[in-house]
């Protein structure tokens, strides 16, 4: 899922408002069959956060609400300086509002998709904060289990968040639906004993996709990769991959060590903190214990609670022309305020969003996207200046399904917002190409 990450800084604003308690909402991060997030103010205290709008319907058709109740509980408990903080949580009559820190520096991996693999330094600095989140975690009961590129953030300055840790650790099938990720995750990162699926140590599996990513920083690629599924769960299974040439020694052992396929002897998170390679420079994490009350979550999970304990969204009339963005606005939506991607965003390894500009009327450029997607097998749904594209048929990972939006940054100039809600990432690039080209 898109969690809360920077995916847009100030959130797109506009003449539309809608409020939830003391937040006022802003554009959409991401989004899912079940779930959403969006960016938002606290109106009290001026603060940005994300919050993640999960359905109530749909969790309680699942019979969800017992396991959610528990890993948010648990979540909120967790305050740590490389995980992403959870604040409160609320509830209406038919949704749940998680809140959640906002960060702004952008996804680890962008790192790579511009400017290529990370030095052993750097990438040894990155895998510490890692690890210091994923061990405290463990401690405290909690695996992560979808640790992937896009649960890997940066803030403002430059410090590894780790995101939707414990809300990834739900039923498969709600998972892959979008429950709590706007995303598909992606069997690269995957140990061997998940896709198995015989059962298997939540803890070991977290270590595992650790692995994977140390060496993706280090490489610049993925050390199981294939086009054809069977093929890669094949190289997973046996852990066929080879270091390149640019490994030190020391590093090579230990990526060895934590991707060995037999969960009984890869290496621990104790034995990995006492590694040479993995100890030098090492600063362990700092950060005091706080009082945290449960008492919102009880609260919005109570089905005998009293109407008095919701909140309402209060909207107001949504506006006749697309939402304007400022100088500041447009600035932040770029990742990490890093000009060079304002218009075209890169997303690393998952690539789940892209702008451009066009000079073309707001109205012409809605007509031009439908008239680009119907031939293209879309159904096409329309909000004003936001339009919601399903494709019909079922592609590699289900129906692929586009958000779009329009947003104003200038007099006759307007900047279009393409994002995957669903599908596969290549079957988005290929659809993406050939709209960008008729607009």
């Amino acid at each position: 899922m898109a969690s809360s990450r920077s995916s847009g800084g100030s959130g797109g604003f506009g003449a539309s408002k809608t409020r939830v308690g003391r937040y006022e909402l802003g554009k959409t991060l991401g989004e899912g069959t079940f779930a959403k997030v969006k960016f938002a103010r606290n109106i009290e205290t001026g603060e940005n956060v994300a919050i993640k709008i999960l359905d109530k319907e749909k969790i309680l058709k699942h019979k969800m609400i017992g396991q959610i109740k528990r890993e948010i509980s648990t979540m909120k408990l967790i305050r740590h300086p490389n995980v992403i903080r959870m604040f409160e949580v609320m509830a209406s009559k038919t949704k749940i509002y998680i809140v959640l820190e906002f960060v702004t520096g952008g996804e680890l991996f962008d790192k790579i998709a511009t400017k290529g693999r990370l030095k052993e330094d750097e990438a040894r600095k990155y895998f510490q904060q890692l690890i210091n989140a994923v061990d405290y975690c463990h401690s405290r009961g909690v695996c992560h289990r979808d640790l992937k590129p896009e649960n890997l953030l940066l803030d403002a300055n430059g410090v590894l968040k780790v995101s939707d840790f414990g809300l990834s650790a739900l039923p498969q099938q709600v998972r892959e639906d979008g429950l709590l990720h706007t995303t598909c995750g992606t069997p690269n990162y995957v140990a061997p004993e998940v896709i198995n699926n015989k059962g298997y140590d939540g803890a070991k599996a977290d270590l595992w996709s650790c692995g994977v990513i140390l060496f993706v920083l280090m490489a610049g690629y993925l050390p199981f990769e294939e086009s054809n599924l069977l093929s890669l769960y094949k190289k997973i299974f046996k852990a066929e991959f080879t270091c390149p040439p640019w490994f030190s020694s020391s590093a090579k052992r230990l990526v060895k060590r934590i991707l060995d396929p037999n969960p009984q002897t890869r290496i621990t998170i104790a034995e990995l903190i006492e590694n040479d390679w993995f100890k030098k420079g090492y600063q362990p994490p700092v950060f005091e214990q706080e009082e945290v009350s449960l008492d919102d979550v009880d609260s919005v999970f109570d089905e005998s609670a009293e109407s008095q304990n919701l909140v309402v969204e209060r909207r107001e009339e949504h506006p006749t022309t697309p939402l304007t963005m400022n100088a500041f606005e447009l600035i932040s939506t770029s990742q990490g305020l890093n000009l060079s991607s304002l218009f075209e965003k890169h997303m690393g390894f998952v690539k789940r969003e892209t702008r451009f500009t066009s000079k073309r009327p707001a109205n012409e450029i809605i007509s031009k996207i439908e008239e680009a997607a119907v031939p293209l097998g879309f159904g096409v749904k329309k909000n004003n200046y936001k339009m919601k594209l399903q494709a019909e048929k079922t592609g590699r990972k289900g129906h692929l399904s586009v958000a779009t939006e329009i947003y104003e940054v200038a007099p006759s100039l307007f900047m279009v917002e393409l994002r995957k809600a669903g599908g596969d990432t290549l079957e988005f690039h290929k659809a993406h190409k050939h709209i960008h080209v008729l607009i």
